[in-house]
């Protein structure tokens, strides 16, 4: 697993120069989730706020990521994706399926299913399911 993270992080520069692999997670859950507040993204990924507001800064000055008040309560702000934060996602979420695509097209077929279940079922797991034991 340290490998396959230090992997993750060496080829995230690769992909785009601007994007470390936490400004692609970010930016990542900022489309899934349509924007969030900065309280929300440090919260779903049990980082320190602190850490989250330089990563959301960097993100703003590269002119990627933007706040807007939110429409329900004007006192919050969310932020949300610029048009040239999708297109740098989009284009690094594209390279990164190739790179992946390439790494594993000489697996067999049966290979490739077994690893398939093995990443749902690793990927399913929550500390709520450990509690229930």
């Amino acid at each position: 697993m340290t490998a396959f993270a230090r992997r993750a992080r060496a080829s995230a520069g690769r992909m785009h120069p601007e994007l470390s692999l936490v400004s692609y997670t970010l930016l990542g859950h900022l489309e899934e989730s349509g924007g969030c507040r900065a309280t929300d993204l440090a919260a779903h990924y049990a980082l320190d706020k602190s850490t989250v507001s330089r990563q959301v800064a960097a993100l703003e000055r590269a002119g990627l990521v933007e706040r807007r008040q939110d429409p329900e309560d004007h006192r919050v702000q969310v932020l949300d994706l610029t048009e040239a934060g999708l297109s740098i996602l989009a284009q690094v979420t594209e390279r990164r399926r190739t790179a992946v695509r390439e790494r594993l097209e000489d697996w067999p077929t049966e290979d490739l299913e077994r690893f398939a279940r093995y990443l749902v079922r690793y990927n399913g797991w929550s500390a709520a399911d450990s509690e229930d034991d």
